[in-house]
């Protein structure tokens, strides 16, 4: 782990790991649970939350604590600031109306993907997923077109972070693997990732790409595996997925290169 700058913002940084130590699956919390996740003090991880109470980004029973609403204005500004979602919405509108599947837009953070624009058609997932959904970018279809368009450092760098867990018997788990999944999604221009993230989730992506040809999102469909065959997937919904990338991508060049 690398040493924080002299610039480093320590309770910063530590009130921000008491709001991610909030998640799905954790949506409540007491103190004690809090100071474990975080590695904080008991009484170090209670004047943050109580903190974030007073500034209505929590609420406390006494016991348990839990985030509000207020906490998306964090991320909102970030998002706001990409014409993408909103750029992107309309597209994924048509491709979801076409397919009658979901469809999602994806931009990569750390080692996970994060969902910044959504349209679900219906639910294939135990976990249901929205805007600010987090996934481990290794074993996802829109993970694997962003980490194909890294460089070599970048690309070393994420995998000597990333903890590439099976999550199903399918999911591919090892450093030379996923490079050359990675390699082959370059040659392919596409990625189909067959039920590695969940069992029965078949899903598919292609890259966005700026004006000066970087990669910035990905989009993708997602359906269970029982509704198409793979040959199925390559045949029909590839084509509509990157005609879509096509025009989002075009779209996204135009209103970019005007700013």
């Amino acid at each position: 782990m690398t040493e924080p700058s002299p610039d480093y913002v320590q309770s910063l940084g530590r009130g921000l790991a008491v709001i991610r130590s909030f998640d799905a699956e954790h949506p409540r919390r007491t103190l004690s649970e809090v100071a474990q996740s975080t590695e904080l003090t008991r009484a170090t991880a209670r004047r943050f939350l109580l903190t974030l109470v007073e500034l209505g980004y929590m609420r406390s029973d006494g016991t348990q604590f839990w985030l509000t609403p207020r906490v998306l204005e964090l991320g909102y500004s970030f998002l706001s600031s990409l014409s993408l979602p909103d750029l992107a919405g309309p597209h994924l509108e048509a491709l979801a109306e076409k397919v009658r599947e979901s469809t999602s837009v994806s931009i990569l953070d750390g080692t996970d993907i994060v969902y910044v624009a959504r349209v679900p058609v219906s639910r294939i997932m135990t976990v249901s997923i929205n805007i600010g959904t987090r996934f481990p970018a290794f074993a996802t279809s829109m993970g694997r077109v962003l980490l194909a368009d890294l460089d070599d450092d970048a690309l070393g760098e994420y995998l000597a972070q990333a903890d590439l867990t099976p999550l199903t018997d399918a999911t591919v788990t090892t450093k030379r693997q996923l490079r050359a999944e990675l390699a082959q999604v370059r040659s392919d221009g596409f990625c189909i990732v067959d039920q590695e993230l969940e069992h029965g989730l078949r899903s598919m992506a292609a890259p966005l790409r700026d004006r000066h040809g970087t990669v910035v999102a990905a989009v993708n469909i997602s359906t269970h595996a029982a509704r198409y065959t793979l040959r199925e997937v390559r045949d029909s919904l590839i084509p509509a997925l990157l005609a879509t990338s096509t025009a989002i991508e075009h779209d996204l060049t135009q209103i970019r290169s005007n700013t």
